[in-house]
């Protein structure tokens, strides 16, 4: 299982449009990934009712995973996507 810790770069957290942003880049990655909390469950990153349901707030730690095989890049953008609050998901990294 492939995994990113990252701190959330957007200031109000995975909230509204964050969230909005960051299920359109975990669906268009065509793997499936996970999102929680550092400490809590895992929850269907591609999932606009779980994403928000987290509460993640600005600056918090959360966990990325994946157990597909080709994870490792899919993994590294959506990361970027979080840590740096990006309005897209990044072509490359």
């Amino acid at each position: 299982m492939a995994e990113r810790r990252v701190n959330v770069g957007w200031a109000e957290g995975l909230h509204a449009r964050p969230a909005s942003i960051f299920v359109r880049a975990a669906t268009a990655s065509g793997i499936p990934v996970t999102i929680a909390k550092a400490d809590g469950s895992p929850v269907n990153a591609a999932s606009m009712l779980a994403v928000l349901g987290l509460g993640a707030q600005g600056g918090e730690e959360i966990v990325l995973a994946s157990t597909a095989d080709d994870s490792e890049a899919a993994l590294d953008r959506l990361s970027k996507l979080v840590a740096e609050g990006l309005d897209e998901l990044p072509e490359t990294v």
